[in-house]
């Protein structure tokens, strides 16, 4: 591959800021854990007031979601996130255990080359740059480069507020191009000390190819299950079904991507979601929803990635109410040859009935299979017994009752809040967890003698008859 003035120019640049961050990571990690704590907070406040003009700066610059969701997204990570932040520690002493003899120290990483996505840029920017810092770490963000303003621009207003308050000069920076070469020369850099990337596919493979630590994330195709013994609450239902999947036009990977519907209740769930605001498409409007929506081997076709479910009508030659929230296309089968079976980016829910809940089980298991393994599932069941059995799905997050946008975030289910969700071994990725500042340190153990060195020998007497 052939490399061009641009590819030099901004691997240069990516060079350059992982000195820079190293630079002042090494006078950063003298502050003490009270220091960074303070730290965090006047972040988090210089963030938060930006919220609306940041989200504001994504729609327009990516032309993904809307802007009352970005700002809500910022601002979920300026309150939310920094509020669960001040609960934990991750510098100096974290555990004393004096039967065992051992403690638990926390220390810095260094730098982290954060990877940001299109779809969530300031929003990931924001929670990256205060779970990095909390962490002790410096940190340089590489935006997809369709967001690299919007990205440059929050981490600014917070690599300012941070100097205001002493901090070196350099701990929070972004590459200005958003230029593939330069976000691998970031990852590759000696300097770097561990890889954070939200992305697509390609990007997560380049992040696990680059020879360093790296805490990635998979790609959620999330299904739900609505079983009969929820048969009393599907206006409830229904709303939260359609509230997680509409926000921000449908652009978070932990929203829901597939109703199952439980025969006996399918009719009534139709009715529920039609009153909430859902689009059930004909046949011949799915069909040609699928054609907008994806590329004929399957890849999604961006710039239908986070539009209005009405936009998205317009390109597929249909049109919905105004007030239409969803739109949802009822399939029998999941699968490359049915594009609306994977995960979608968008306003939109594939809707599947089935005949109990063994059945609902085997569909979001195929569904999870068809790109999601190890993200994220949930069901609405007031039958414990049929939670117990769908938990056993291969994923990470198995939500009950609740929204799978605001329970897997951390806000509606008491998981650590976070916006980048690990998916497991299952998928590829190192982490399960909901990724937080305490992945970002190392633990060292500080460990006294507890018993004898000299008694290992006893063993040798242990294995005598």
């Amino acid at each position: 591959m052939s490399v061009t003035y641009t590819d030099l120019e901004s691997m240069l640049e990516a060079r350059r800021a992982a000195q820079t961050a190293y630079e002042a990571w090494q006078e950063f990690r003298q502050w003490s854990p009270e220091d960074v704590d303070r730290l965090v907070d006047v972040l988090a406040r210089a963030v938060a007031p930006e919220a609306r003009r940041l989200g504001a700066l994504a729609v327009e610059e990516t032309g993904y979601g809307n802007v009352d969701d970005k700002e809500l997204k910022n601002l979920f990570n300026t309150i939310a996130v920094s509020d669960w932040l001040r609960t934990v520690r991750t510098l100096g002493v974290l555990w004393r255990d004096e039967v065992t003899r051992v403690a638990g120290i926390g220390e810095p990483m260094g730098v982290v080359a954060a990877i940001i996505p299109v779809t969530n840029p300031t929003a990931t920017v924001i929670f990256k740059t205060l779970s990095a810092i909390k962490a002790g770490n410096a940190v340089v963000h590489a935006p997809h480069p369709r967001a690299a303003r919007c990205c440059a621009e929050t981490a600014r207003v917070m690599a300012e507020a941070a100097e205001a308050q002493g901090a070196p000069r350099g701990l929070i920076q972004c590459l200005v191009g958003g230029d593939l070469a330069g976000t691998q020369e970031l990852m590759r850099h000696k300097r770097t000390a561990v890889v954070m990337a939200t992305g697509g596919p390609a990007m997560v493979r380049a992040a696990y190819s680059s020879g360093k630590p790296t805490l990635a994330v998979g790609a959620g195709n999330v299904p739900v299950y609505v079983d009969r013994s929820r048969a009393d609450d599907l206006d409830e239902v229904a709303d939260m079904l359609l509230s997680s999947k509409s926000f921000d036009y449908g652009t978070a990977c932990v929203a829901e991507q597939a109703i199952i519907v439980d025969r006996p209740i399918a009719d009534r769930l139709r009715h529920a979601l039609r009153s909430a605001g859902g689009y059930f498409c004909t046949w011949r409007e799915s069909e040609a929803l699928g054609k907008v929506l994806f590329q004929p081997n399957g890849a999604l076709m961006v710039d239908s990635v986070g539009q209005s479910p009405q936009r998205l009508g317009e390109l597929s030659g249909f049109q919905s109410p105004p007030e239409t929230r969803v739109l949802l296309a009822e399939l029998d089968s999941v699968g490359r040859d049915t594009p609306l079976s994977a995960e979608k980016l968008a306003p939109v829910l594939a809707f599947y009935v089935v005949d109990g809940a063994d059945e609902g089980i085997r569909r979001a298991e195929e569904i999870l299979q068809f790109g999601g393994l190890g993200h994220t599932a949930a069901v609405h069941a007031a039958d414990p017994e049929v939670v117990t059995r769908f938990s056993r799905v291969p994923a990470a997050r198995v939500l009950v009752d609740t929204p799978c946008l605001h329970g897997g975030i951390g806000w509606s289910c008491d998981i650590d809040p976070s916006f980048m969700l690990g998916t497991g071994s299952v998928s590829g990725s190192i982490v399960s967890d909901n990724v937080t500042a305490l992945h970002l340190i190392n633990i060292k153990r500080v460990a006294y003698e507890s018993r004898p060195w000299r008694s290992i020998t006893d063993l040798l007497d242990e294995r005598k008859p």
